[in-house]
């Protein structure tokens, strides 16, 4: 399958940039997938999401106490968006510094571990692979951070076999 980042301009502002993941053929992001799934039952948890990435975007960056790392390995970046305690929507994403969010897809933590959860388990392995595939690209120089490490630009259209 091939998937594209895109800048989200509607939650990006000038303290971070927020992008989602779009599969080719597809009119919704992960983003938008991830919200249209969780809204029915979770209508105060994916708009506080949503009120999260506005806040990141336009008014503080990308802080540190609003995310939840360690979700992938060590120094990969990956996370979940963290803003309530006993929240139990997980929404994976790749935080580059304070300027830059990534944003994959998740639902519900209805498990110990995200293991035990194909749906989870499915999304934060997604997000780990796409993760290796923007840092490989970055030390090749096919997408370079711009404006002052706000934004990236270059070879954004991935190819995983994987999920096929």
């Amino acid at each position: 399958m091939r998937y594209s980042i895109v800048k989200l301009p509607q939650l990006s502002g000038d303290k971070a940039s927020v992008y989602s993941v779009i599969q080719h053929g597809e009119h919704e992001t992960f983003l938008e997938k991830f919200l249209e799934e969780n809204k029915d039952l979770f209508l105060s948890e994916t708009n506080d999401i949503l009120a999260r990435l506005r806040t990141i975007g336009l008014k503080t960056g990308a802080r540190i106490e609003f995310f939840r790392e360690k979700e992938g390995i060590p120094g990969d970046g990956v996370c979940y968006l963290y803003y309530k305690k006993k929240s139990r929507l997980r929404l994976y994403c790749i935080r580059n510094g304070t300027s830059l969010v990534i944003l994959g897809g998740g639902g519900p933590k209805e498990t110990r571990t995200l293991q035990e959860d194909e749906k989870l388990k499915k999304e934060n392995y997604f997000i780990r692979w796409l993760s290796n595939e923007i840092t490989a690209r970055i030390k090749t120089r096919e997408i370079k951070y711009v404006n002052d490490y706000l934004d990236i630009a270059g070879d954004f259209e991935f190819e995983n076999e994987e999920n096929e």
